[in-house]
């Protein structure tokens, strides 16, 4: 099956009930986003951390997975939110939503008379990891909820109340007034590797709590577009949709991720692949959370991409790896330490990036005013540079025929940057290059992403102020591979463009 017939779904959702309309329709409503959560009084954590080095023997667990999971399934909740949304008619996502329409047909579309609001009612898991009632789940289970239900493994009922989210991470932290209550040791998720066996923990489809065993297929999984901050956990576990918030333990009963998404494909349930966050992530989310009511993440200032063979070569890079400066924004961290575009980063304290969402998450989850350590490849030759970072902010075309180009950027067409175009292509003032107003899509540089309304800066490390720079800098490429900076939006970035 080819990728496309493949989604990224969250799994909050198992059951939507429209109350106001069809009472019970049940519903797995995807990758929505509901907003952000609303911050209350911070309890004092008393979280149990796990210390377990020595290694589980299989041969001795001759009731299988039974001694691990009794003490642990009463930690692992049941979580009931609902709300009030306004119904928006024919173009509301909800009756424009194949997997809706897919479970029940059109008898529901747009064509039917409907009520201005209806109530959502949606399921999920949570994991306790104090005994005095705080519980970890995703922020897309309880996202937007005005009323939340926790279920216990005793059949007791609890009213939650949300401490704080944290939507770039997909972390909640809700509290139950209760004491004395069933908690999950929190493990080590570093420790983690390709094959470790691990046990997932939820209540999928909302048919009750459920235990399942897999391994652990990948660590540090990112680039899948569901957060802006992924570092996954990766496992063939079977999870569900249901199954968010709900835990993911080791052989020793530890907590070592939250499940969050699986990649599914059209009935909406498991194919082997789920993504759990990791627990070192989640706990320092929450004890932001709890200390600060807010997650505060360290920032360097730059935008980064991951340095492909292609980019290693033009940069004289000897392999693959490390991270690429496509562009630094002015009065950051990183331009005041003086780093620049075409740097590329291959370690950060000591530790070697591999991939630009590497060096995301890791500068993420350091303070701000910490001193980062970064080793970096400039002009053919490393050099360490120390960055004091910052903190990461809350908010973090007409075009007129051009000259036709040659060589590897055969089928581009470019022109002058006016101001005019500058302004409708929403460029910093003063921005010069030329600007791309043709790109053939089956051209080597349509292959690689060059698109109209891109601003090429530089051919081959040399700046172009107009065509004739353009223009001589392709000459001197001898028809050769080239490598070009450009400017989208006022953020740079490299491209390289291989003749065929």
């Amino acid at each position: 099956m080819s990728s496309s017939e493949f989604r990224i779904r969250r799994w909050v959702a198992t059951v939507v009930v429209l109350a106001a309309i069809i009472g019970g329709v049940a519903l797995d409503i995807g990758l929505r986003h509901w907003g952000g959560g609303t911050v209350f009084g911070a309890p004092t954590l008393n979280v149990t951390v796990a210390h377990d080095t020595n290694p589980v023997l299989l041969g001795n667990l001759p009731n299988g997975f039974a001694s691990i999971l009794k003490p642990v399934l009463p930690a692992v909740v049941n979580i009931s939110s609902s709300k009030v949304v306004k119904n928006k008619g024919e173009n509301s996502p909800l009756f424009n939503d194949p997997f809706f329409r897919q479970f029940f047909g059109n008898q529901f579309g747009p064509q039917q008379q409907q009520p201005r609001s209806q109530r959502e009612q949606s399921l999920g898991s949570g994991v306790i990891v104090t005994s005095d009632g705080t519980i970890l789940t995703n922020n897309h289970v309880i996202d937007g909820a005005t009323d939340i239900k926790v279920f216990l493994s005793d059949n007791r009922e609890f009213a939650g109340k949300v401490i704080g989210t944290d939507p770039k991470t997909d972390v909640a932290v809700v509290k139950i007034n209760a004491t004395a209550l069933p908690t999950l040791p929190i493990g080590d998720s570093s420790r983690m590797q390709v094959g470790d066996i691990v046990l997932a923990i939820g209540d999928p489809f909302g048919i009750g709590k459920t235990a399942t065993m897999g391994i652990v297929s990948a660590t540090g999984r990112g680039g899948l577009g569901i957060e802006n901050y992924e570092d996954f956990i990766q496992t063939d576990a079977s999870i569900n949709p249901g199954n968010s918030g709900g835990a993911l333990i080791d052989l020793h009963g530890s907590l070592i991720g939250i499940n969050t998404a699986i990649l599914s494909g059209e009935g909406g349930g498991n194919q082997g692949i789920g993504f759990a966050i990791p627990i070192n992530m989640a706990r320092n989310v929450m004890n932001q959370i709890v200390e600060h009511g807010k997650v505060v993440r360290g920032y360097l200032g730059v935008h980064i991409q991951d340095v492909t063979p292609a980019l290693a070569q033009q940069f004289g890079l000897s392999q693959g790896g490390g991270v690429l400066i496509g562009d630094v924004s002015p009065d950051t961290a990183a331009s005041k330490a003086g780093l620049k575009k075409g740097d590329v980063v291959l370690a950060l304290n000591g530790q070697p990036i591999e991939a630009a969402n590497q060096l995301q998450v890791q500068i993420s989850q350091m303070a701000p005013g910490t001193t980062a350590r970064m080793k970096i490849w400039r002009d053919g030759k490393s050099q360490e540079v120390a960055v004091t970072l910052g903190e990461l902010p809350e908010q973090a075309e007409k075009e007129g025929p051009g000259e036709s180009s040659g060589g590897a950027l055969e089928g581009v067409e470019v022109q002058n940057v006016t101001p005019d175009l500058a302004q409708q292509l929403e460029l910093p003032a003063g921005t010069k290059g030329v600007v791309v107003t043709q790109v053939d899509p089956s051209s080597p540089a349509g292959s690689v992403g060059l698109d109209r309304g891109m601003v090429i800066q530089e051919v081959n490390r040399k700046p172009v102020n107009s065509v004739e720079e353009y223009k001589r800098a392709l000459a001197a490429s001898n028809n050769q591979s080239v490598l070009l900076l450009v400017n989208q939006a006022g953020v740079t970035r490299y491209l390289v463009v291989e003749t065929h």
